[in-house]
């Protein structure tokens, strides 16, 4: 996570934000260059991510690594966005020190849907992760029951292909039991 000790007085850039120190204190995004502080998730949420996350790892094959609150760069440059998702499925083989994809790098972004990020998460990540050519997006509502939405990559847009309830066979390659992780 990066840290934010003063506030810039600038947007930054994709390399003024890989420059900052580290902290484990502090939850932060940048959002057109402009870090964005995010609050921690409750414990509800974490469990969701561990049981979601755990069940895609036993089931992944190798087809690729299942990395949580891992850094998305969305867009470079001068203004960049990055995105941390609850969890991004990155390629396999993925090598152990690699800090952050690029959108088009990544597999999947999988976000859980809490009460401070519905919107956020539903309509602004949509569009930010289809512009940055994220192939899959998987949005959660916990429910119950645990809804699960699977997004596409078309043309450039999203698509929903399917909305899960208890079994959820995913074009990743996966099936997922959504009854198990609430």
């Amino acid at each position: 996570m990066t840290m934010m000790p003063t506030r810039p007085d600038h947007l930054l850039s994709l390399d003024e934000w890989i420059a900052l120190p580290e902290s484990s204190e502090w939850r932060f995004e940048l959002a057109e260059g402009v870090p964005v502080m995010a609050a921690r998730p409750i414990a509800r949420h974490q469990r969701l991510v561990m049981r979601l996350g755990a069940q895609l790892d036993a089931a992944r094959g190798g087809r690729f690594e299942v990395l949580p609150e891992f850094e998305l760069v969305v867009s470079g440059g001068t203004a960049a966005t990055v995105r941390i998702p609850d969890l991004v499925l990155g390629p396999p083989g993925l090598v152990d020190d690699t800090p952050r994809l690029f959108g088009a790098d990544a597999i999947a972004a999988i976000e859980i849907l809490s009460p401070g990020s519905r919107r956020l998460d539903r309509i602004l990540k949509l569009a930010e992760y289809a512009e940055a050519g994220v192939p899959t997006y998987l949005l959660v509502e916990p429910g119950p029951p645990v809804v699960l939405r699977e997004f596409r990559l078309v043309d450039g847009t999203y698509e929903l292909v399917a909305e899960h309830r208890g079994s959820a066979p995913l074009g990743l390659g996966v099936t997922l039991d959504l009854d198990a992780l609430g």
